[in-house]
């Protein structure tokens, strides 16, 4: 059996996630109580379930701390687990809880909702750090679709490589595993003909690769892909988001990141995302 857990915080996208799942064939059970999961995965192995999805959060608040546990027992059972936890800047999920008027589950007792989002962050920091984190504050449910599909669904049995361009303006991406700085690169910006254009333009790519050390600054994060990948596929991750920032996302980042997918296409799953770039 597949098992993927899903965790996250509230406003963060679960629900979608968890139906993009369940309509790619998983078998799905949303805010399932942690203790309540070796149960439900024996019962559904005996049946022959291959892929299982179980939302688990601070709905379950007395029973969360648990799930570290339940993973540990789960794989030393033989049971493949994969962990996702979802996540989001607090300014997005403030403003989804105020356009859905939603309350927020942990908003009692007198809190108000960035005291709940607070709460809510301390409780599952626990699960967050072995988890797979996804940082849905940029992401439409159509594009957290997507991203969910490419993580688990395309080819679930490999850690996926998740590369993305991001500019420090707008803050580092809360799920990245390791973070490049790109800002010591001469920047196009300033070239009036360059600056309304974007790394993906071949005249952006030219001006890097002339007058930079694009090349060897994406050699060095390729060789350091390479060497400690391994590890983290040992470690059983779902994926390992590597993020290459620059001051606004649009020129140089935006150029390494597509190099550095072409070169590890051929051997490693990849997935591209460009947060300072609008979706086409």
């Amino acid at each position: 059996m597949r098992l993927t857990l899903l965790s996250g915080l509230s406003g963060s996208g679960k629900s979608v996630a968890l139906k993009a799942l369940e309509d790619s064939g998983y078998f799905c059970v949303d805010n399932l109580p942690p203790h309540l999961i070796r149960s439900l995965v024996a019962y559904l192995s005996s049946r022959g379930e291959p892929r299982v999805a179980v939302s688990a959060d601070a709905r379950s608040a007395d029973t969360i701390g648990l799930l570290p546990e339940v993973v540990a027992g789960e794989r030393a059972a033989g049971t493949e687990v994969r962990l996702i936890f979802l996540d989001a800047s607090d300014a997005s999920l403030v403003r989804r809880f105020s356009e859905t008027r939603r309350p927020h589950p942990l908003a009692g007792e007198g809190r108000t909702l960035e005291e709940a989002i607070a709460r809510e962050r301390s409780l599952l920091a626990p699960i967050a750090e072995i988890s797979h984190r996804v940082d849905t504050s940029s992401l439409t449910p159509v594009q957290l679709r997507g991203w969910i599909h490419d993580l688990l669904v395309s080819d679930p049995a490999r850690l996926v490589l998740s590369l993305e361009s991001f500019g420090f303006k707008g803050g580092v991406p809360l799920d990245a595993d390791f973070v490049f700085d790109a800002r010591f690169l001469p920047n196009p910006y300033y070239d009036p003909a360059l600056r309304p254009k974007s790394g993906l333009d071949a005249e952006v790519a030219q001006f890097l690769e002339r007058e930079t050390e694009a090349g060897r600054f994406l050699e060095d994060i390729l060789q350091f892909i390479e060497r400690w990948l391994p590890r983290f596929e040992l470690d059983r991750r779902a994926a390992l988001t590597v993020a290459i920032g620059c001051t606004g996302g649009r020129h140089r980042s935006v150029y390494l990141v597509e190099r550095l997918a072409e070169r590890l296409r051929p051997h490693h799953p990849v997935i591209v995302r460009h947060r300072n770039l609008a979706p086409d």
